[in-house]
Formats: structure tokens, sequence, C-alpha cells
């Protein structure tokens, strides 16, 4: 059984992966079922139940393969726009000048904007700060480790202990 289910399937296919094995719907051979022994049979069932898990992992693979370029493709149009949305915002902080400076004289509209600006980034680092601050050790997986280590570790009972051994 070496065949596929489709040419779709084959391992040369254009999305490169590869091929998904199938259970034929008749025997290759021209043996009747009647004539075959029980032995026969349950080995006959047992390989096609391992040939449909089998080819039910493949699909699952090449599905989840499949989901994942898409996501990944995604995920760099986020980044582009990104990307496009940050250097666009020299443009705005640009035009809030502009726009301050029809109320005010030039040089002060942009230092209040720069001003907004460095507020804004004490703000955000401010707040970033205090949630990296919060995070903790994994005290269990630590105490897991150390009472693992000290389980290996060989006892030594109190009569080993004397005044000599422990200089």
């Amino acid at each position: 059984m070496t065949g596929v289910s489709s040419p779709k399937h084959e391992r040369t296919g254009p999305d490169g992966v590869g091929a998904v094995p199938y259970l034929p719907l008749s025997s290759d051979d021209d043996v009747v079922a009647s004539e075959q022994s029980l032995g026969k049979l349950v080995g006959d069932a047992t390989q096609h139940v391992s040939t449909l898990i089998r080819a039910e992992v493949e699909l699952a693979k090449s599905e989840v393969v499949a989901e994942a370029k898409k996501g990944l493709k995604g995920a760099i149009f986020f980044l582009v726009a990104l990307v496009i949305g940050l250097y666009s915002s020299f443009f705005f902080f640009f035009f809030l000048g502009e726009l301050l400076s029809e109320f005010l004289q030039r040089w002060a509209a942009f230092l209040i904007v720069f001003g907004l600006m460095l507020v804004s980034t004490a703000v955000a680092g401010f707040l970033g700060y205090r949630k990296v601050k919060k995070i903790k050790a994994p005290e269990r997986t630590i105490n897991s480790f150390k009472d693992t280590a000290a389980a290996f570790k060989p006892r030594h009972s109190a009569e080993d202990d004397t005044p000599a051994d422990r200089d």
C-alpha cells in the first residue's frame, strides 16, 4: 500500500508536503475474503487501522503547516503595518507642532510637543518597569528542584558525623 489518495497528495506536490497513504477500497489480490484465515483478516485490519492513523497524523501535520504559513504571512503584514505606523508618527508630531505654532511662537510649539513626547515616554517606561518588577521567580519549581537534588544526595547518619569527621 504505497499509493496516495489523490494526485494532489503526491510527494512532489506543489505544497511540498509528503504523501498521505490511503486504504484501498478493494484488495489488489484476487483472494476472496471468505477464503482468508482469521489471522490474516486480523492482520489486515491491524494494518488498515495503522495506515488510517498514520494518514490522519499526516493530514493533521499538513493542515498545521499550512495554517502556520498563513499565520506567519499575517504576522509579517502586521509587522510592516507597525513599522509604517511608527514612521508616520513623526509626521503627526510635526503636524501637532505646526498646529500649535499658529497660537504660539514656533520654537515654543515644538518644545511643547517634545515635552509631551518625553512625558509619554517616561510614563510608558514607568508602567513597563512596574510590570517587570512584579515578575517573580518560579518558587514552586525552584523548591521542587531543591527537593529532588536533596533526595539524590547521600544522607549521613548522626553516628557518622563525629567531631573528627567535621574537621
